[in-house]
């Protein structure tokens, strides 16, 4: 059984230290602002983000989990204990965005189920109905597609050999 949840806004929750502040202003309709939070366009956010959300989690010894930015899957039993650590280290959790006590669940965009991830049947789908790319811009957007998913195609490797 799986959980998963979302943490609402985690770039805006991250509050930018005073006097880094100034590499993030800038001027709009004469006016100039600003950001006091860390802003989503920011190269740099994600990774930061990311950052604060393991250290917050780790320093709370959360149980076993996986986490990409602020999105994050457990097994449904712990998965109290994790949102109990990210209310406590003061990120916001959007109840809408738990998803819980499930057998199945998406998580992003692969479908896990009894212990093992799978593509979801509309991506193989999409995927096998591809034709053979016939240009180098097309080959490009193949590799791209399956590049994403291969970890989860037996024999990956081997069907790409030249």
């Amino acid at each position: 059984w799986y959980a998963t949840t979302d943490i609402a806004n985690a770039f805006f929750s991250i509050p930018l230290v005073t006097e880094c502040r100034p590499q993030f202003a800038f001027t709009w309709r004469g006016v100039q602002y600003t950001w006091n939070r860390l802003p989503q366009g920011w190269k740099h956010s994600p990774t930061i983000c990311h950052g604060l959300i393991h250290t917050a989690l780790e320093q709370g010894e959360a149980p076993e989990h996986l986490q990409y930015i602020d999105d994050i899957i457990v097994w449904v039993e712990k998965g109290e204990r994790i949102i109990q650590i990210l209310l406590k280290a003061g990120f916001a959790i959007k109840q809408s965005k738990v998803k819980g006590r499930a057998q199945e669940v998406q998580f992003l965009g692969i479908k896990w189920q009894d212990g093992r991830r799978q593509i979801p049947t509309d991506v193989i789908n999409k995927i096998t109905a591809m034709f053979p790319p016939t240009s180098k811009k097309e080959t490009q957007a193949f590799l791209g597609s399956v590049g994403f998913w291969r970890m989860h195609i037996p024999d990956y490797s081997q069907i790409l050999s030249p």
